[in-house]
């Protein structure tokens, strides 16, 4: 029987190595380590096994210069040794090189790797991200008869998961004979990660049939893939068996069902989930905040920022001032958005978060404010490829396509990486400018960087190419694309619209319907323009019978092509009717203008005396809607009215604008008017022009001169 001090030392050492397997606390780990300094070992357990555990404590608790000043100091190592080092150093993805210079170490020391000490290299390799070294250690584990080992197998998929190579992970996931709810966890989790959406949600449904048992993390994982393709009916499933089976729904599955009904529209179920959470966190808010700003309910998710702000103790992050700005970017900024602004720049955070820059520079664009947008966005040196596109698609919003354009070459030249939404955003500032040359270069740079098969490249193109009158590209873009949205749908339908060609844009239409894509307001928009153009009144009766059977709301827009086509048509009675049925006020005088302009060219003066009139009442200043004035009160010879009408013009000092016109020369613009002498090289371009014409027959030159 040993003597009474030795037990008690013995309890001692053993109850103090118990707790070094327990403590997570850095603070409590060096306690314990000074305790077991000055504890006397016990004949079971030998200084290497207690220096093992202390290594492993100080790797959970992070601490790599405690675990590497022990390591260092070791008189003896072993595997153990090694491989909670090696561990401590690839949790951390900073360190994980140091993994594998341990491991070299390890080898020239002797000693065997195991299952453990190529599971942690494994984790090195995802954290990362290095393919190579991880299919490396993949070979070494069929070499050394470890690949059917589950921890290592499911360390594989892991890896294979960070590093992106999903055909790799099914294929270790497909050979594995004993699949816990860990492998298939991590396989969902692989699928889902690297945008494998539908793919991941097969492999859930493959898993219920093979009678595993999901876990939490399981159906967050589930739900996760649902948000991403938003299959509402899948999600509501999913909740169904959470509740069904009897899972204990934690935390992190609340937000994964909260993240789900906010991604599919439904916020008023997400808002019911939220009210059941006890200690809902910053997450949880984050969700409801964001849910409501994307589903444009732009009020609630203020009150949900106001209720944060007063009940709760958690102090809002970049994401929750980030959602709520962009949910609220559609008041005018002096309402919320200047002083959520103001909230930024106060607690710190606007200065170090994309997120919430990316989100202010948008709000200030909505409010018209590009000054704003281009003082946040010059106030930082490192800007990344998301707020280059906001700032090129935001000048696109606001028709300033030619700035677009300046801040997408700017891009260029800084080396800033061209992602698809930049390449798309320039696409539709070429488009609008109607700049071919441009549009086909930067078509060039899509191909080059590999985002000519983006879908939202790849739309845009169509419609650059439309807008330039090169239909035969733009039917040519549209076909090479194997899978097309529609978005990709509306800008052909809107290319053939654009240029009248009614009959190939109802096959378009029609072909649409049978691809199984349901029209949209804008696909409507885009009909109804082609037949206001062509004349087709009964076609355009019938695609507006066609929103209001399928419950699309009808924008000032649409009402505006259904008034001039009716206008055009002689149908004055029921474009007047319209006007009188359209909610939309604020356009009332336009679609009078439009009617205004139709009757003078139709010669239909009692019509077109009476949209006079509405105009005249309305006291408008606008110089074009004054024209008209003038010139329908001149056919029906109220000359009384047409000299008040242009005394008013002259005492307003109003005048028609001029058209313009734009040639693009060298990659730069010259815009210019009839009779325009502002240009730098006028002298030299008369002097061209007198050349030509002196080389001209002189009837020739009569003709064109007037002479």
């Amino acid at each position: 029987m040993p003597p009474a001090p030795l037990q008690k030392a013995s309890s001692v050492a053993t109850h103090l190595i118990n707790k070094c397997a327990a403590t997570t606390s850095l603070r409590e780990a060096r306690k314990l380590h000074a305790l077991l300094l000055t504890t006397p070992p016990t004949p079971t357990e030998s200084p290497l096994f207690i220096n093992n555990n202390i290594l492993s404590m100080y790797g959970r608790c992070g601490s790599l210069a405690d675990s590497q000043q022990l390591f260092d100091t070791m008189p003896q190592r072993s595997v153990v040794s090694y491989n909670a080092l090696i561990s401590a150093c690839s949790r951390n993805p900073r360190h994980a090189h140091l993994a594998f210079l341990l491991f070299d170490q390890l080898e020239n020391d002797s000693l065997v790797p195991n299952g453990s000490t190529i599971t942690s290299l494994l984790h090195a390799s995802a954290g990362l991200g290095d393919l190579f070294v991880g299919s490396s250690l993949h070979a070494r584990c069929v070499k050394a008869g470890l690949s059917d080992n589950v921890r290592v197998q499911t360390s594989l998929l892991g890896m294979y998961s960070s590093c992106g190579d999903v055909v790799c992970a099914k294929n270790v996931f497909g050979h594995m004979m004993d699949k816990d709810d860990i492998a298939w966890n991590s396989i969902i989790s692989a699928y889902v990660k690297n945008g494998k959406i539908l793919e991941s949600l097969e492999i859930f449904r493959s898993m219920l049939r093979n009678g595993a048992n999901p876990t939490q993390f399981t159906y967050s994982l589930a739900l996760t893939a649902c948000a991403k393709s938003e299959d509402y009916d899948s999600g509501k499933l999913i909740h169904a068996q959470v509740l069904s089976s009897g899972t204990q729904i934690d935390l992190p599955l609340q937000n994964s069902l909260l993240d789900m009904y906010c991604s599919c529209s439904d916020t008023h179920t997400a808002y019911n989930v939220f009210l059941r959470i006890k200690n809902p966190d910053l997450i949880s808010w984050n969700s409801m905040i964001g849910g409501f700003s994307e589903n444009g309910d732009a009020n609630k998710a203020m009150c949900m920022f106001i209720q944060l702000m007063r009940i709760s103790y958690l102090q809002p992050d970049e994401y929750t001032l980030a959602a709520v700005i962009s949910g609220t970017c559609e008041f005018p900024a002096r309402s919320y958005g200047k002083t959520l602004h103001a909230r930024t720049e106060k607690t710190g955070l606007g200065g170090n978060s994309m997120h919430i820059r990316s989100s202010l520079i948008s709000m200030y664009f909505i409010n018209n404010d590009p000054l704003s947008s281009v003082k946040i966005f010059g106030s930082f040196p490192n800007n990344d490829a998301v707020l280059w596109t906001d700032m090129i698609a935001g000048h696109v919003r606001i028709g300033d396509s030619e700035n677009a354009l300046n801040f997408f070459h700017e891009m260029s030249k800084q080396c800033v990486n061209l992602d698809s939404f930049a390449l798309s955003s320039a696409l539709s500032a070429c488009a609008d400018l109607v700049t071919l040359r441009q549009g086909e270069m930067i078509h060039c740079l899509a191909v080059k960087t590999g985002n000519e098969t983006e879908v939202c490249v790849h739309s845009s193109l169509v419609d650059m190419y439309a807008k330039n009158g090169e239909l035969e590209s733009a039917t040519c873009t549209f076909s090479r694309l194997p899978k097309h949205d529609l978005m990709c749908w509306n800008s052909m339908l809107t290319g053939y619209s654009h240029h009248g060609k009614a009959d190939e844009a109802f096959r378009i239409f029609f072909k649409m319907l049978k691809h199984g894509f349901k029209p949209d307001p804008v696909t409507i928009l885009s009909l109804l323009s082609v037949c206001n153009h062509c004349g087709l009144v009964e076609k355009g009766r019938f695609f507006w019978s066609y929103m209001e059977e399928n419950c699309l709301r009808r924008g000032p827009r649409h009402y505006s092509c259904m008034i001039s086509m009716l206008s055009r048509s002689g149908l004055w009675e029921e474009a007047e009717e319209m006007i009188m049925e359209s909610p939309f006020v604020d356009d009332y005088l336009e679609y009078w203008r439009t009617v205004l302009s139709s009757c003078i060219k139709n010669g239909d003066l009692g019509v077109g005396i009476r949209a006079a009139d509405r105009i005249s009442r309305a006291g408008v200043e606008d110089s074009a809607a004054n024209v008209l004035l003038s010139k329908i009160y001149a056919a029906t010879g109220r000359w009384g009215d047409v000299l008040e009408t242009r005394r008013k013009m002259k005492k307003l000092t109003v005048e028609k604008e001029a058209g313009l016109s734009w040639v693009e020369v060298r990659n730069n613009f010259h815009v210019f008017s009839s009779s325009d002498g502002s240009c730098m090289q006028n002298g030299e371009m008369r002097a061209e022009l007198d050349k030509l014409l002196g080389n001209l027959m002189p009837v020739v030159v009569e003709e064109i001169v007037g002479v």
